[in-house]
């Protein structure tokens, strides 16, 4: 037999605590997508010497929404063979709205055997991620994906 519905019994508050978080989650998702900063589009100039990035070859894996932007995993794959006349040389990862745009940079050779790393980094908000290749013939490739941060890390005080 079925108990009638009460407003003091745990559903109500079950009930509450869902539209609640629905809302938290509708906020969220409502932030306007993150614009190029020039800070992120300098750093990448100045890595590739002032050239542009091409799109292609680059893979770049980052969840499109992290609750917390303290230990955000990211991985980079490069579409290129590893020989000794053609390699992956560096691999970098920029973002545009951190204290510092440039977070990482890998050095490889062709004794790394592939174009590929894995790390973690902090997000102090909503914003794009940049990873950007360096080949041995001198050109770069570039993938950028907005991640939205729900909970923001690096924050300065």
């Amino acid at each position: 037999m079925s108990r009638p519905f009460s407003p003091h019994s745990g559903i109500e508050l079950d009930r509450r605590a869902l539209i609640g978080a629905g809302a938290m989650l509708v906020t969220a998702l409502a932030v306007e997508p993150a614009a190029a900063s020039p800070d992120m589009a300098a750093a990448i100039r100045k890595f590739t010497g002032g050239a542009e990035p091409k799109t292609g070859k680059v893979t770049l894996d980052i969840a499109p929404l992290v609750e917390n932007g303290n230990a955000v995993g990211v991985e980079v794959k490069v579409d290129h063979p590893m020989t000794p006349e053609s390699f992956v040389s560096e691999i970098a990862i920029f973002t545009e709205k951190n204290p510092v745009p440039d977070v990482a940079v890998f050095h490889l050779s062709p004794q790394s055997g592939r174009a590929h790393v894995v790390t973690r980094m902090r997000l102090a908000t909503t914003q794009n991620v940049a990873a950007v290749a360096r080949l041995s013939d001198g050109s770069h490739w570039q993938e950028t994906r907005e991640v939205i941060v729900t909970i923001a890390a690096c924050t300065e005080d």
